[in-house]
Formats: C-alpha cells, sequence, structure tokens
C-alpha cells in the first residue's frame, strides 16, 4: 500500500530524473561522435518510445525492477550505436572510402551486438520462467528492450546513416575533440594481470568476510513482516522512536528514510498472523508509539492509511508473511543460478571453448560477490535505505546482463583476432583485443553511469539504494570484463596448452 502523496512524489522524481539522464547521453554522444552521434540519438528516443508504447500496450505495471531493465536496455541500445560507429572508425582508418567504411563497419559490429543481447537476452527468459512478479517485471521490460535495441540500433540508424551518405555528404564519427582518441593503444594488460588478481582476491576476502560476520540488512521480501513509512510534521530521532517502537512490539526497527522528518518503521510482529484486524491492531500500536512526535490534534484517521492526500503519517506501508519470504528468497536463487548455466552453454557453444564460458562466469561471480560485499560493508553508515529485497535481486541480475554484455564483445573481438592472425600468440591477440574494444568499453559505462547517477541524485528516497547497487556493479562489471574475464580466459588457454605439450613429450619419450 502506497499513499497517493508519496505516490506522486516518486512519480515526479522518477521522471525528471529520467529525462535529466537521457539529456545528459544525448549531449555526450553528439559531442563524441557529432554528426553520427545526432543519427544514434534519435535510435535511442525511437527505441524509449517503442519500449513504453510496448508496455502501455501490454497493460504492463512499471516497477523498480521494471525501471532497472529499461535502464540496462538503453545502456545495452547505447552500446550497439557505440560499436557500430567504432568499428566504422576503424575501417576509415584503414584508408576506405566512406561507403565501404560503413558498410563494412556495420557488417563487423553485427556479430558482437547479435552475440551481446543474445546473452543477454536468454537472461531474461530465464528469469522470466523462474523469477517471482518483480523479477518477471525485470525480465518483461530486459527482453522487450533488447528487441527494440536491435531494431533501432540496426536498421534506424543505418537508415539515417545511409541515406545522409547518398546525398554525397561527408559523415565524421568523430568530433576535432575526439578524433584519434584511444586509437593505436598498446597497453599490456595480460601482463598486469597478477596485480590484479591480488586486488580482486583482496576485494572479494572483505567482501566474504563482512558477508560471514556481518550479513545483509534483509529486507520484509526476504524475512518476512510488516513494514512502514511514516512522515512527521518535523526532524526526529530515530533512536528515540525506536525505544518507544520496540515498547510496544517488543521487536522492531527504525530507520531514517530520505528526509530528516521521515521514518521506516519494520517490525515481525504477529507476521505469521492474516486479517484486517491485525493490520488494524498494529496500525493503532504504531500510531500509540509515535503520538508524541505527531503535531497535537493527530487523529488516528489522520495517521493511518486511507485515502486522500497527506503531508504526515502513514505513507507506505508492505506486509510479507514468511512463507511467502521464503518462496521469493528460493526462486531469486534459483533464477540467478539458473541465468549463470545458461550463459555458460551459450558462450560454449557459440565460442567452441570452455575457457570463454569460463572467464565469463568466473567475471559475473565476482562481480556479484563485491556488489554484496559492498552492501554488507555499508548499509549501517549511508543515509539512504540499503535493505536487500526483491528490487536489489533485479538490480543484481542488471550486473550480471551487464558485464556479461561488456564480457562478450571483448571476447568476440579476442576471437575475431585469434583468426585473422594465426601467426600471433595468444597474448598478443588478446591484448590487441582488448586496446581495441577499450573507447567503446568506457564510453558505454560512461553513458550507463550518467543515466545512473542522475536517477541516483534526481530520483527520489525510494529508489536510491536500488540505483547504488546498479552503480557498484557497473564499475565493477567494466573492470571485472578487462581485469578477470579475459584473464582468466587466457590463463586457461595456457593450462591447456601446457598440458597437450607436456602430452606430447611424453608420447615422444615412449
Amino acid at each position: 500500500v502506497v499513499g497517493p502523496s508519496l505516490g506522486q512524489e516518486a512519480i515526479d522524481s522518477g521522471v525528471m530524473s529520467f529525462a535529466i539522464a537521457l539529456v545528459l547521453v544525448l549531449i555526450w554522444m553528439i559531442f563524441y561522435y557529432g554528426k553520427a552521434g545526432i543519427f544514434a540519438d534519435i535510435a535511442l528516443v525511437v527505441n524509449i518510445l517503442f519500449i513504453f508504447g510496448i508496455l502501455a500496450g501490454l497493460g504492463a505495471v512499471l516497477t523498480l525492477p521494471g525501471i532497472a531493465g529499461i535502464v540496462l536496455t538503453i545502456g545495452m541500445s547505447v552500446d550497439a550505436n557505440v560499436l557500430i560507429f567504432e568499428r566504422i572508425r576503424e575501417e576509415y582508418a584503414k584508408g576506405k572510402l566512406q561507403k565501404d567504411a560503413i558498410k563494412d563497419g556495420f557488417n563487423n559490429a553485427l556479430s558482437s551486438i547479435l552475440d551481446a543481447n543474445i546473452t543477454t537476452g536468454l537472461t531474461g527468459l530465464i528469469l522470466l520462467v523462474l523469477g517471482t512478479g518483480p523479477i518477471k517485471g525485470f525480465a518483461t521490460t530486459l527482453l522487450i528492450g533488447i528487441a527494440t535495441s536491435l531494431f533501432t540500433a540496426i536498421f534506424i540508424t543505418r537508415l539515417f546513416i545511409d541515406g545522409y551518405g547518398k546525398k554525397g555528404k561527408n559523415l565524421d564519427f568523430s568530433t576535432s575533440v575526439t578524433k584519434g582518441l584511444f586509437a593505436n593503444m598498446g597497453i599490456n594488460f595480460l601482463g598486469k594481470r597478477k596485480t590484479f588478481y591480488i586486488i580482486s582476491g583482496a576485494f572479494i576476502l572483505i567482501s566474504l568476510g563482512s558477508l560471514f560476520t556481518q550479513g545483509l540488512n534483509q529486507g520484509v521480501d526476504f524475512v518476512g513482516g510488516r513494514s512502514y513509512t511514516v512522515r512527521f510534521d518535523q526532524p526526529v530521532n530515530p533512536t528515540e522512536i525506536e525505544d518507544n517502537l520496540v515498547a510496544e512490539f517488543g521487536s522492531a526497527d527504525a530507520k531514517t528514510f530520505g528526509a530528516a522528518n521521515q521514518i521506516k518503521v519494520t517490525t515481525k510482529y504477529k507476521v505469521d498472523e492474516e486479517g484486517t484486524e491485525i493490520d488494524n491492531e498494529i496500525q493503532q500500536k504504531l500510531y500509540s508509539a509515535l503520538q508524541p512526535y505527531l503535531p497535537e490534534g493527530t487523529t488516528y484517521d489522520d495517521f493511518a492509511v486511507g485515502e486522500g492526500e497527506r503531508e504526515i503519517g502513514i505513507m507506505q506501508s508492505i506486509k510479507v508473511g514468511p512463507s511467502i519470504a521464503d518462496d521469493i528468497k528460493q526462486a531469486s536463487i534459483w533464477a540467478v543460478l539458473g541465468s549463470l548455466l545458461v550463459i555458460f552453454l551459450y558462450i560454449l557453444l557459440r565460442f567452441r571453448k570452455y575457457q570463454f564460458s569460463l572467464g565469463a562466469v568466473v567475471a559475473v561471480i565476482h562481480d556479484v560477490l563485491i556488489v554484496l560485499g559492498v552492501f554488507s560493508l555499508t548499509y549501517k553508515f549511508m543515509p539512504f535505505n540499503m535493505e536487500i529485497d526483491q528490487a536489489f535481486i533485479a538490480a543484481i541480475l542488471t550486473v550480471v546482463g551487464y558485464s556479461l554484455n561488456d564480457t562478450v564483445v571483448i571476447f568476440d573481438r579476442i576471437r575475431e583476432f585469434f583468426n585473422e592472425h594465426p601467426g600471433w600468440t595468444q597474448k598478443d591477440a588478446i591484448n590487441a583485443a582488448i586496446n581495441s574494444t577499450i573507447s567503446r568499453t568506457l564510453n558505454t559505462s560512461m553513458t550507463t553511469l550518467v543515466v545512473l547517477l542522475a536517477i541516483f541524485i534526481f530520483g527520489g528516497e525510494s529508489i536510491r539504494g536500488f540505483m547504488f547497487a546498479l552503480i557498484v556493479g557497473v564499475i565493477v562489471g567494466t573492470y571485472s570484463s578487462i581485469f578477470v574475464a579475459t584473464p582468466v580466459t587466457y590463463d586457461t588457454f595456457n593450462k591447456q596448452e601446457e598440458r597437450k605439450k607436456l602430452k606430447r613429450k611424453k608420447e615422444a619419450v615412449a
């Protein structure tokens, strides 16, 4: 139950933050790619219209997990255009004419775009089958977004670019500032892999240590209970209020939620009992405990959830039974495990080498553990709510999708370099592949982070913890695709090669 005042506030702040994020992304694309960026922006706006149009047509309800799905698909839509533009820039650098550079750029980018979107799409399908309500919402918007992103990037962007080129006009895929940026890079990424193994290992150990000692701040979704967002007419001290609540309920928790005059109260009191009478009894107890902090003359009817706008009292309430909490937890675990299995099998079939699958799955596990660790370490100190609920699971799944998208693009380029340069060592080919995708990786990460940061800052309190998980996940996912997934793949290639050499030596001796 969400009070109408809080509901309208959430809608207003959500729309504003989304608009700010979109404007920033549109400006960035023009700044980086010039006129071509305008065409990418048109495709992105059309993509968003398609997503919301399809959701409206289906009568879908937009929830936090649904917003996560849209944010991920916006990132993937931008990524598809970035991949195309980067490949066209590479063809230009080879001295090709504009028409040939555009044609070859689109053709060369297609494999990476399809692999990245199919991998994330398979994740979405598993979540749709195994997930519960909110996770299904995430999967639905994700699958719709993938389909519309592919269509807009491959067809609409190309339509504009080809049409512009046929008029005989010159189309640069960069500006004076960005021309030649990140070109001819020669960083030895694999040479530094042991350093990054140590860094990642340290982060994982710290995360596991915190998870085993402090645990996570599990919300009502996972432990059962009732949760109320209550607003007062002036700032209140949650510690004082918690003492009153404990005296009334026996067990209760109070935290500032957003502004200093708003708190979130959680209690497991009579969680096994159902019915309107029990709900009213708990609200009555809540009113009694909080009455000293309410303005004089505030009646129970003014305080309790009901119709009409209100400035004080209960703004939102949630109730979850323990059995439902267990169901949600089990469904979430199976959804994540199912996604990982399908991803492993798809990458194995697509790349024909288990080393690629292993690298991708290790990177995903690395990312999830670090995001969980950050939440475990910081939930007591952050000025916003960091409860683990169903929306958080959708955030974790978004991190999985983003990490995979990043990793698969790099793997696709590695496979391409293996085929094009059979005389190169594996180390040289992999380093060259990472260097050639650095511009695309940073561009996609920047645009996705801009969207997330805008929603985090302007999107309201209820979405802040959720957005924080996505921000941490995108940063860690970008890092792991370069410094975890690829080195793990390379080292397992090496071990396989060493075993083959040893076997040949033994056969020669025999």
